[in-house]
């Protein structure tokens, strides 16, 4: 059975804001391993029209950009939205029934499925899907935008803190 992660990167206020946010190249090669052992991965129509970047290569990459993009490209996603959203390669457009879907997918999948999106994240934890969050804390205040938690935080036991690259935290906690 696959477990549901959502992790991202936040600033020390709880926001998500990846331009705001330095990734240096420890949390680069993190980000890299993370999704090429990825079983998958659940997106928000947002968060995969900005993740849809990595379809096709760019002549300004370095080798490690052209190594996570072909570990994204690699990997199964879908993609949820109440709209039509357009889909890339190995990308499936979810609508509907989403519990059924994401439940389906824990059962038939092994390892874990990442998902993307504060949104979504906050829908999936409503019906108590989500097995780990993973807050990966930069040491940056933005005063405002799209917080990590969506709605109200949901009870949680804190379980692992690791340091990745030079300035970031990762805090991992799992529903109580």
């Amino acid at each position: 059975m696959a477990k549901l992660v959502f992790g991202m990167n936040q600033s020390l206020d709880g926001y998500v804001d990846h331009t705001k946010m330095a990734t240096g190249p420890e949390l680069f090669r993190h980000w890299t391993e993370h999704v090429g052992g990825l079983a998958g991965s659940v997106y928000g129509r947002r968060m995969y029209e900005t993740m849809r970047y990595w379809d096709e290569d760019r002549p300004e990459w370095s080798a490690e950009h052209r190594k996570f993009a072909l570990a994204w490209r690699r990997q199964p996603k879908w993609v949820v939205s109440r709209s039509s959203a357009s889909v890339g390669p190995n990308a499936t457009h979810v609508e509907g029934d989403i519990e059924t879907t994401i439940r389906d997918l824990k059962v038939r999948l092994a390892g874990e499925i990442a998902i993307s999106g504060p949104d979504l994240a906050g829908s999936l934890s409503d019906l108590g899907l989500i097995d780990e969050y993973r807050l990966y804390l930069h040491p940056v205040v933005l005063g405002g935008g799209k917080p990590f938690f969506a709605g109200p935080r949901p009870p949680l036991r804190l379980v692992a803190i690791d340091r990745v690259g030079e300035d970031v935290i990762r805090l991992t906690y799992v529903p109580v």
